[in-house]
């Protein structure tokens, strides 16, 4: 974790450090198009009835992962202030939690599990700011897959299942170079309650917080 903050705020103090002096002409408009790649941190949290939809305890998630994420964006209209856009994109975090030497301790009960989390959104979003810097608010709709299985064990259906999505929340570009900027997004994602599993309870309907950051293109 302390590497990836690391390597972010040294990515953030290059585009920086890059950014040629401005012009005293019109700021650029926000696009056409964006693709951004950025480095994730899934808040998976320790929700005891999350633990029981697998058949675990609380103390047997792992918490926060890390993952990455890749989206492209599209702005189209501008109304006064507001630039309008429309994308999507995939993301990817994963936080296992190893038990040392490999082998659980009995004494502690803990398992080894891995938490995956795979998620297909598209956002329709609200811009404000310049082609040289834009904050955003955006959401939409999508699938996420949410996998937690134990070191050695199968995946449960509910595992496997893809369960609707809602994403919402902000961010920030500042392009310190014509066709690269550094940017920041915090979204919550709203995961539907998936289907309950035999002598388990269903898995249940979670708010997901991933903070987002690395670079834009365009």
């Amino acid at each position: 974790m302390n590497r990836v903050v690391v390597l972010l705020a040294a990515a953030a103090i290059a585009v920086a450090a890059g950014r040629p002096a401005e012009a005293q002409d019109p700021p650029p408009p926000i696009g056409p198009f964006v693709v951004d790649l950025h480095g994730v941190v899934p808040r998976f949290g320790n929700d005891p009835t999350l633990a029981e939809s697998r058949g675990l305890t609380e103390a047997d998630l792992p918490g926060s992962g890390i993952g990455i994420s890749a989206g492209a964006h599209a702005y189209f209209l501008k109304y006064r202030s507001i630039t309008i856009g429309a994308g999507g994109g995939l993301t990817i975090g994963r936080s296992p939690m190893p038990i040392l030497s490999g082998q659980p301790d009995p004494s502690s009960g803990l398992r080894a599990v891995t938490e995956t989390l795979t998620s297909f959104l598209s956002e329709l979003s609200l811009n404000f700011g310049d082609g040289n810097g834009w904050s955003y608010l955006s959401g939409g709709i999508g699938t996420s897959t949410w996998s937690i299985v134990p070191e050695g064990a199968q995946p449960l259906l509910v595992d496997d299942e893809r369960r609707k999505t809602i994403n919402y929340g902000g961010g920030a570009r500042w392009f310190a170079k014509k066709h690269l900027a550094f940017s920041l997004d915090v979204r919550f994602y709203e995961i539907a309650a998936g289907t309950a599993q035999v002598a388990l309870p269903a898995s249940p309907r979670t708010r997901l917080l991933v903070i987002g950051a690395g670079i834009s293109l365009r």
